[in-house]
C-alpha cells in the first residue's frame, strides 16, 4: 500500500485522500481498516475522491485505503440465476448467513458459490482456435437455462490443453489457452467484467421482433421491441412495480433481471417473496430458475444504489452474449437519479434542474443505450430489453428524470393515478403513452399474427382518441346533445376500455392473452362498430342498439373465451349479424 493512501476527509459516502496517490480513475478500492468497498470517482494532482458502497459510520481520518488495480467488476459464471444480490453483486443470502438479518460492514464474499460442483461439457479440443466471446464449455445452470461458458472478449488464441467432461468447481481449470504472444491463460467457469463498460458485440441488428407481454394495451397499442427501451412513469400507487412483475412473468424473454433500486424495504421484501412463489408459464416450475434479483433498498448505502443498475445491465449483457433474450426491469431510475444528486451535492458540483447534476442526461443515455438486439461474438443473436420505472414526485411528468428518460427511450407507458384509483389496470393512459416501434414491428405482426393487425390497431387507437375529444365536450354541455354517431363512438370506446384495455391479472385466461386472441377481439369489437355505424346512419336511435345487450356481452368476452378456444370468438360475429340484421333489412 502507498503510504500516502490515507483518508483525509469523510462526507457521507464520499471519502477524500490528500496528496498524490497511485490510484487510477474508476479503480476499485478497499477503504479503512474494515476494508469497505469503494471506487475512485475523481482525481486531482493533490486530491483523490472515492465513493464508498457501504455505510461509512465509524470511519476515521488516517485510516488506510487499499488499491486493487482493477475496476469494479461483476463476477460472471454459473450460479447467477436463482440468486439475490445487492447493488455491487454481493449475495445477500450468503451475507445473511454470516451476519444475520442486518448486514455487517466490511463483509466480502464471493458473488458466486465457489464450492458448488457443476456438470460441465467441454466443446473444444486441443488445437482449436478461439476468438473472444466464443463458447468453450456449457453446463445446465437451472432446469430451464443452459449456461454457455464463454472466452473473455479480451482474449483469443489456441487451446493447448483441455480437460475431459465432468464435475468442476467455479475456479477449476478446464482448459488452457495460448495467445499470440505465447502467454498461457487458464480457462475456468467464470470471468470478471467492469460494470460500467458495455460488453462488446459483433454488430447491432434492427429491432424487428416485439417483446410479447400478453398485456393487450402494450402488445396492441404500445409495443416494445426486443432490444428496445421502455419507460414506465407514474406516481405512488399507480402500479409501476406490479406492471413490471406482470411483464417479468409473462414476457417472452429468456432471462429476467429485476433491479429494485432504492425501493422501500417492505415493498422489496414482498417482491422477493412473490418472485420466489411465481410459477413459470413456460416450464411449470419456479420463475426464479431464469431470474436474478438485485435488491437495493432505500436504507442501503446511497452509492451502492448508483451502481446497482450497472450491475444489473452487465448481468443482462452476459446472458445476451450466450444468445439469450434478456429483459431488465429497473425499479426505479428516479431513486437512482436521487443517488446521483446526493453524491453530486457532497462533491459540491454545480447543480442543474431541481438539484440534479448536469450530467444526468448522459448517465441515463449510458444506461438505456446498452439495450439492443445484437449479433453476439459467439455468432448467435441475443438482445437486452430495458424497462425502466420512473417515480416522478406528485406524478409530475415534466420533472427532469422523466423528461430526460423520454429522450433515450422509444416507448413511453404513462401510468395514470385516476385510472389506478378507478381500479383500471394496467393503469396506462392511452392518450399520454406512445411507442415509436410500430413501424419497425409492422412486418412481424403482418407475418406472425394477421395481415390486418396494424389496421385494426390504428382504428382502435383512433376511436379512443376521438372519445377523449368528445369527453371534453360532454364535460361542458352533457352527453344528451351529442348526435347518435358520436354517442356510438363513446359507447364503443367504453367497450374498448373495459372489455379490451382493462385486464385482470388474477383470471387464468385474462392474465396473459396471446396476440392472436388480441387480434380476434379487435375484429369482433370493430365488426360491431361498423354494423352499428350503418344502422345509426338509417336514423335508428343508439338506445335501441344498446338494448340488444351486445355491448355488455362483448365486454365479458375476455373472460368467456379461453385462450385455447379462439374459434369461439367467431360465434360473436355471427351473433352480431343475427341481432342487428333486422335493422339493416328494414
Amino acid at each position: 500500500m502507498n503510504e500516502s493512501n490515507l483518508i483525509f476527509g469523510i462526507n457521507g459516502p464520499v471519502v477524500t485522500i490528500k496528496g498524490k496517490t497511485t490510484l487510477s480513475m474508476l479503480e476499485m478500492v478497499y477503504v479503512g481498516n474494515q476494508k469497505l468497498v469503494g471506487e475512485v470517482i475523481a482525481l486531482d494532482c493533490d486530491k483523490t475522491t472515492i465513493q464508498v458502497y457501504e455505510d461509512t459510520a465509524g470511519l476515521a481520518p488516517g485510516e488506510p485505503v487499499y488499491g486493487t488495480g482493477n475496476q469494479l467488476c461483476a463476477e460472471l459464471g454459473p450460479g447467477i440465476l436463482m440468486n439475490i444480490f445487492d447493488g455491487i453483486e454481493r449475495p445477500l443470502l450468503a451475507l445473511q448467513a454470516q451476519s444475520g438479518a442486518f448486514i455487517s460492514k466490511g463483509l466480502n464474499t464471493s458473488a458466486l458459490d465457489e464450492e458448488k460442483q457443476w456438470d460441465v461439457r467441454l466443446l473444444v479440443k486441443e488445437g482449436d482456435t478461439l476468438c473472444g466471446g466464443e463458447v468453450y464449455a456449457e453446463t445446465q445452470e437451472t432446469p430451464a437455462i443452459c449456461h454457455k461458458i464463454m472466452l473473455s472478449p479480451r482474449l483469443s488464441g489456441k487451446i493447448v490443453s483441455v480437460q475431459s467432461d465432468g464435475l468442476y468447481r467455479l475456479r477449476d481449470t478446464v482448459a488452457v489457452l495460448e495467445d499470440k504472444a505465447g502467454e498461457r491463460h487458464e480457462l475456468t467457469l467464470c470471468q470478471r467484467w467492469p460494470i460500467r463498460l458495455p460488453r462488446p458485440v459483433g454488430k447491432r441488428l434492427p429491432a424487428s421482433h416485439p417483446l410479447v407481454t400478453g398485456q393487450r394495451i402494450l402488445d396492441t397499442l404500445f409495443p416494445v421491441a426486443k432490444g428496445g427501451a421502455a419507460a414506465i412513469p407514474g406516481g405512488f400507487g399507480t402500479g409501476k412495480t406490479m406492471t413490471q412483475h406482470q411483464l417479468a412473468k409473462w414476457c417472452d424473454a429468456d432471462i429476467i433481471v429485476y433491479v429494485g433500486c432504492g425501493e422501500r424495504g417492505n415493498e422489496m421484501t414482498q417482491a422477493l417473496q412473490e418472485f420466489s412463489e411465481l410459477i413459470d408459464p413456460r416450464t411449470g416450475k419456479s420463475l426464479m430458475e431464469r431470474t436474478v434479483l438485485i435488491a437495493n433498498t432505500s436504507n442501503m448505502p446511497v452509492a451502492a444504489r448508483e451502481a446497482s443498475i450497472y450491475t444489473g445491465i452487465t448481468l443482462a449483457e452476459y446472458y445476451r452474449d450466450m444468445g439469450y433474450h434478456t429483459a431488465i426491469m429497473a425499479d426505479s431510475t428516479s431513486r437512482w437519479a436521487e443517488a446521483l444528486r446526493e453524491i453530486s451535492g457532497r462533491l459540491e458540483e454545480m447543480p442543474a434542474d431541481e438539484g440534479f447534476p448536469a450530467y444526468l442526461p448522459s448517465r441515463l443515455s449510458e444506461f438505456y443505450e446498452r439495450a439492443g438486439y445484437m449479433e453476439v461474438l459467439s455468432h448467435g443473436e441475443g438482445s437486452v430489453t430495458i424497462i425502466g420505472a420512473v417515480s416522478p414526485q406528485g406524478s409530475d411528468f415534466s420533472e427532469p428524470v422523466t423528461q430526460n428518460t423520454k429522450r433515450f427511450t422509444r416507448c413511453f407507458w404513462a401510468l395514470d393515478k385516476s385510472l389506478a384509483y378507478a381500479r383500471h389496470y394496467p393503469a396506462i393512459n392511452w392518450t399520454n403513452s406512445y411507442s415509436e416501434y410500430l413501424g419497425d414491428l409492422e412486418q412481424w405482426y403482418h407475418d406472425n399474427v394477421g395481415a390486418d393487425f396494424m389496421q385494426c390497431r390504428e382504428e382502435i387507437s383512433s376511436i379512443l382518441y376521438e372519445e377523449s375529444s368528445l369527453m371534453e365536450i360532454v364535460k361542458l354541455i352533457g352527453a344528451d346533445v351529442l348526435p347518435d354517431d358520436q354517442k356510438l363512438t363513446i359507447e364503443i370506446a367504453r367497450l374498448i376500455r373495459v372489455g379490451f384495455l382493462q385486464q385482470n391479472a388474477f383470471h387464468p385466461d385474462d392474465t396473459y392473452v396471446p396476440p392472436e386472441k388480441q387480434l380476434k377481439m379487435m375484429r369482433v369489437i370493430l365488426h360491431l362498430y361498423h354494423k352499428c355505424q350503418q344502422i345509426v346512419a338509417l336514423q335508428v336511435p343508439i338506445g335501441r342498439l344498446l338494448e340488444t345487450g351486445l355491448f355488455d356481452k362483448l365486454t365479458k368476452m375476455k373472460y368467456d373465451v379461453p385462450n385455447n378456444r379462439l374459434e369461439l370468438l367467431d360465434d360473436y360475429v355471427t351473433e352480431i349479424d343475427n341481432a342487428l340484421g333486422s335493422y339493416l333489412r328494414k
